[in-house]
């Protein structure tokens, strides 16, 4: 008998394509679907398949949506949870309801960690940062079933918790097409992804004093995206640099493969950022557009076994603008090659397969 699986999230399920990969795979497997997120920032309407809702916070700050969302989460699975069920929560975030009810139970827990959520920038140095950490410390050695989204992220859990997680890599499902790179005139340089502090997005807008016949396409939303509207106006870059705002996963894929060059520029804002692999490295390999990228490790990792762009010396911008033009120098067609076997290894395909291994093995 095929287990019914509960899957949670701090997350309004719109945007995140981690959880929409991971729901639809174990969907197209004959498992019955559970989704519960909620409707912070707003609750987009969506279709899919499985079940799924949005559970209603009337927070008006994220301290205390967390902890109305935890509450609510808490009995949501109480109520739903039975013998026949598998738990499965994501990021630290949704943790503590699934735990409490997965022991009550005596019932399989899985807690997908997408990022290290104690060691974002987010959290550094304030009283939320020692709640995280006490949770995870708690909670984390504890658990028999975990997959986190890169290898460094793996050996960071397994050296702080003693706990061997499967490393899941939140790559795209793999496209099949043929690619034609357009005639860009200026030249594309894409950032794609939240409009957050540590990104390098900042020191990209000012590598474009240092660049000719390339406009920077930013798209996304977040809490800096006035802050550097400010910056490219008093830069006098309007004419280089553009804003597209927060775009729907098909418009963002349409955009992307039109690009000349991408970017994962990340600062090191913490262990999180540092050992990350950055969603938008993964969807430019997809679109078999090359990137340039900071000296991190997983970063490092892909580079060296895939030429899919150059790493930057430093976040100074003549050195991003240094990186950019390499790439532009070499042009798109050249990178095909290794794009395309990046392509093959990462992919969707290859990751659920070690996804349906932990279910697996979590309903025995």
């Amino acid at each position: 008998m095929r287990k019914n699986i509960i899957i949670s999230a701090f997350s309004n399920l719109y945007t995140d394509q981690r959880i929409e990969k991971v729901c639809r795979t174990l969907y197209e497997n004959e498992y019955q679907i559970d989704l519960i997120g909620n409707n912070w920032n707003g609750a987009g309407k969506m279709e899919r398949p499985y079940p799924f809702s949005r559970i209603h916070l009337a927070s008006k700050s994220l301290k205390t949506a967390y902890f109305e969302f935890n509450w609510k989460l808490y009995h949501q699975l109480k109520k739903k949870a039975d013998q026949n069920t598998i738990l499965y929560a994501n990021d630290v975030d949704a943790l503590l309801p699934n735990y409490l009810i997965s022991q009550k139970l005596n019932i399989p827990l899985i807690f997908d960690s997408h990022e290290i959520f104690s060691e974002m920038p987010a959290v550094q140095g304030k009283m939320s940062q020692k709640l995280w950490r006490y949770l995870e410390n708690t909670i984390i050695p504890k658990l028999e079933f975990m997959m986190t989204a890169s290898g460094s992220y793996a050996q960071w859990f397994q050296k702080k918790y003693g706990i061997h997680p499967v490393v899941l890599q939140n790559a795209p499902r793999r496209i099949m097409f043929d690619v034609e790179i357009p005639e860009n005139n200026p030249k594309m340089l894409l950032y794609q992804g939240a409009l957050n502090p540590f990104r390098g997005i900042d020191k990209v807008i000012l590598a474009m004093h240092y660049l000719d016949d390339v406009v920077l396409s930013i798209a996304g939303d977040g809490p800096k995206k006035m802050e550097y509207e400010n910056l490219v106006a008093t830069e006098n870059l309007q004419h280089k640099v553009q804003f597209l705002g927060k775009l729907i996963p098909e418009e963002l894929r349409n955009i992307t493969v039109k690009a000349d060059c991408g970017m994962s520029i990340e600062e090191n804002g913490g262990d999180s950022y540092l050992y990350s692999l950055p969603n938008k490295i993964l969807d430019c390999i997809q679109a078999r557009v090359p990137l340039i990228m900071s000296d991190f490790p997983e970063m490092q990792n892909i580079k060296n076994q895939f030429d899919i762009g150059e790493m930057i010396k430093s976040h100074h911008p003549e050195h991003i603008a240094d990186a950019i033009k390499k790439v532009l120098n070499k042009g798109r067609i050249n990178y095909q090659q290794e794009l395309e076997r990046a392509s093959e290894a990462l992919c969707w395909e290859n990751e659920e397969i070690k996804l349906l291994n932990v279910i697996q093995k979590a309903a025995q």
